[in-house]
């Protein structure tokens, strides 16, 4: 077993994962199999159990695995152990933080922070997800982990934390968990500091589709590292944006301003709620069905195409600059692709990673013009990566239950041509 973590520690790193040493160390002792005892499901749709012979084989590759499903649509998962590398190096955790965790999952993410020596409370919507997570913890040894039941939007009411971290895609940041990474006001001598609510309420499902991890986090936390100190806090969060969901640094107060980076790119399972609501930002959802009848109509811009980081890149700027940019399958292309839909939901223009565009629908014509225009940005931008814009956050949402969504972009390095900022 410790050449297995051995290995798959090596490949993690193969896989861009920024470990440090101790989350290397974590990543070697935190049993991955004791969180997955009821088995998961392969990529193919089987369903794979312990005495499966090759089990652990997949336990310890860096694939998501998916651990629950309602018909054929995943809600429960361990997440992609790359990405969850990334984002606990962007969280900056320090042993004695005190955490949050909105979406327990199986437990694997509160059991690597627990090994980093963070104090975690961590919320799931779902009783039995939360139950599963609550009992591989105790299995796996791991301390100083409280799992709830509940609402994650409310995060934990009359808690304090240093960091708070989701593993599900949501639209916005809730402001009670802005509320509850700033430090608490001391009354007197009898405010002995924040209690746990053990009614605190849990969000969504711990999950992440495959991700391409992409380093350069944010770095340093603004914080002192300590609770109580007096500065904001940080939210490392995946948040909906052209149909992924980056995972955003987020920084601010209640009341505002939010401020937001971007870490990386991801793809997670949505939340469900306030967390989901619609706001001016929201890009459209990808039809149920393959877009068909998008012909090509510009060759490729570039020779060799992008990668898989650089499409993303070029991904980010188009949804920054287009409210109609998001991810939908189309007929006889990759099935990540780019996608300008138009309001019918059947047609719009494909801007794949060799540059070249593709139409298709009544509108097909003026989508092509505006994805033809958007490369020629990104281009005359210097290919931006997606880590350069600098994000503005604005209260709206569900007016009963708002939350902080994406509402300005600059970018953060030199540019040529026309202004760049979206907002």
């Amino acid at each position: 077993m410790t050449d297995l973590r051995r290995r798959f520690v090596e490949q993690l790193r193969r896989d861009g994962a920024p470990l440090t040493p101790q989350l290397a160390a974590a990543f070697r002792t935190v049993p991955r199999e004791a969180f997955v005892t009821d088995g998961f499901q392969r990529r193919d749709g089987t369903w794979v159990t312990p005495d499966a012979a090759d089990f652990l084989d997949i336990v310890y590759r860096d694939d998501v695995l998916v651990t629950k499903v309602d018909g054929a649509t995943p809600v429960s998962s361990s997440s992609q152990p790359s990405l969850m590398a990334i984002m606990l190096v962007a969280l900056d955790v320090r042993p004695g933080h005190r955490v949050l965790e909105i979406g327990a999952g199986t437990g694997y993410n509160a059991a690597l922070l627990s090994a980093l020596g963070a104090d975690v409370t961590s919320i799931d919507v779902q009783p039995d997800v939360a139950g599963r997570a609550r009992a591989a913890l105790t299995r796996a040894g791991a301390r100083s982990v409280r799992v709830h039941a509940g609402d994650g939007y409310a995060g934990a009411p009359g808690d304090h934390f240093d960091r708070v971290v989701v593993t599900v895609g949501v639209a916005g940041v809730s402001p009670h968990w802005l509320r509850q990474i700033q430090p608490p006001v001391a009354t007197g001598p009898q405010d002995a500091g924040p209690a746990g609510s053990e009614g605190a309420g849990p969000a969504s499902p711990e999950g992440a589709g495959p991700a391409s991890p992409q380093g350069g986090g944010p770095g340093r936390s603004e914080s002192s590292g300590r609770p109580g100190s007096g500065a904001a806090g940080l939210i490392v969060v995946p948040v909906e944006h052209a149909g992924t969901h980056p995972v955003l640094a987020v920084r601010g107060h209640p009341d505002g301003p939010v401020t937001a980076s971007v870490v990386c790119p991801s793809g997670f399972m949505s939340a469900a709620g306030p967390l989901a609501a619609g706001h001016p930002r929201t890009h459209p959802a990808a039809p149920p069905g393959a877009l068909a009848d998008f012909a090509p109509v510009a060759p490729a811009r570039w020779v060799r195409p992008l990668d898989s980081l650089g499409y993303r890149d070029l991904w980010y700027a188009a949804g920054v600059w287009s409210i109609r940019a998001t991810h939908a399958p189309v007929i006889g292309h990759n099935g990540s692709t780019l996608v300008l839909l138009d309001e019918t939901g059947t047609g719009g223009a494909a801007i794949l990673p060799d540059g070249a565009v593709a139409a298709g629908g009544p509108q097909a014509r003026r989508y092509a013009a505006e994805a033809a225009d958007i490369v020629d940005r990104w281009e005359a931008a210097g290919r931006p990566p997606m880590q350069a814009w600098r994000i503005t956050l604005a209260l709206a949402g569900d007016p009963g239950a708002p939350i902080w969504c994406p509402a300005g972009w600059t970018l953060d390095v030199p540019r040529a041509g026309p202004d760049t900022g979206a907002s």
